[in-house]
């Protein structure tokens, strides 16, 4: 794969989140697919790894350590703090609990340095500037290589890099999520900040992957509090995947390429991570970076996806509440 810049680091066009190999989906695969997915993906070309202390409250972390750890230094490994108090999933930007946060990642993880490390929310009961305080701390320190944030705003952005350069911010963004494009992708560019897309392929609708409600994964699916994939929000948007099917038969990819390309051909700043539990779909993803699209199909594409097309939010309520990131009119 060509590669981009993050920060200090250069790594894979497209990256692996890893998230879905616990429990975010509900269903969580058998360890020899999860092993297949992660020694696949370094295997095919791809040199940047997302993970979280929250995915399956350090079974990721976990399984990554487990599975890569004797092949560390050919990654480039991110992870986050700030979604979890010791063994608990709770909100929670304290400078200590960060710093603990950190030394139980590394431990699991089998590292003594996370490459990239993000504060996977804002909580808005601490100042940025003390959170980030905090993981400068650790910069200083040696146990991680340079500072992310997620799921924050422009002006939070702006606050957080004036205590410590910023590296990446990491949101979501797909065709059918265009939040970035308000102000923070802007904001991005004038900071010098790399942008790690999440959710690149629209949680897996982009994909085909979810066609009716049978193809959501039970309760624990987050994608079921979701309120674009609910009722009639969900019947709308499936006709809007109709013509976007039909516009990568017309590029010669799959819909979920045509997703990554997209992403791609935005700007040079922006490194999706898309994630799956499937070894067939890591290798199909990793397919995209070559993957040239026409400007009158990318225009057609942004037409016919977009804020104004696509119904229902991103999150439900409580998710929402703890998410700084812009909205757009439809969510407001």
């Amino acid at each position: 794969m060509d590669k981009r810049k993050v920060g200090p680091f250069e790594v894979s066009a497209i990256g692996l989140g890893c998230m879905s190999l616990s429990r975010a989906y509900a269903v969580q695969p058998p360890q020899e697919q999860a092993v297949a997915v992660l020694e696949g993906a370094l295997d095919a070309g791809y040199t940047f790894l997302d993970t979280a202390a929250a995915y399956g409250l350090g079974h990721n972390e976990t399984l990554i350590g487990e599975v890569l750890g004797h092949r560390r230094g050919e990654f480039t490994l991110a992870s986050k703090c700030g979604l979890t108090t010791g063994n608990e999933r709770r909100l929670n930007g304290a400078p200590a609990n960060l710093k603990d946060t950190c030394e139980r990642s590394l431990r699991r993880l089998k590292t003594d340095h996370i490459d990239l490390y993000y504060l996977h929310r804002w909580d808005r009961e601490v100042p940025i500037e003390d959170s980030v305080g905090a993981l400068a701390d650790l910069v200083a320190e040696g146990k991680i290589g340079a500072i992310g944030l997620s799921e924050v705003s422009a002006p939070t952005l702006r606050r957080a890099h004036a205590v410590h350069p910023i590296a990446a911010l990491q949101t979501e963004y797909s065709p059918w999520t265009r939040n970035p494009e308000i102000a923070v992708l802007d904001a991005c560019r004038e900071l010098g900040v790399a942008f790690v897309a999440f959710g690149p392929v629209g949680r897996g609708f982009l994909a085909g992957a979810v066609r009716g409600p049978a193809d959501l994964l039970g309760e624990g699916d987050m994608r079921t509090h979701m309120p674009r994939f609910q009722g009639v929000a969900f019947e709308a948007n499936l006709a809007v995947y109709a013509g976007f099917e039909a516009l990568a038969r017309e590029a010669g990819c799959t819909p979920a390429q045509l997703c990554l390309a997209w992403l791609l051909q935005k700007d040079p700043i922006i490194v999706p991570i898309p994630g799956t539990r499937s070894p067939d779909h890591m290798r199909e993803n990793a397919q995209a970076a070559p993957v040239a699209l026409a400007a009158d199909l990318v225009a057609r594409l942004e037409a016919l996806v977009n804020e104004r097309t696509v119904i229902g939010g991103r999150y439900g309520a409580a998710m929402q509440a703890i998410v700084d990131t812009e909205r757009t009119l439809a969510e407001v």
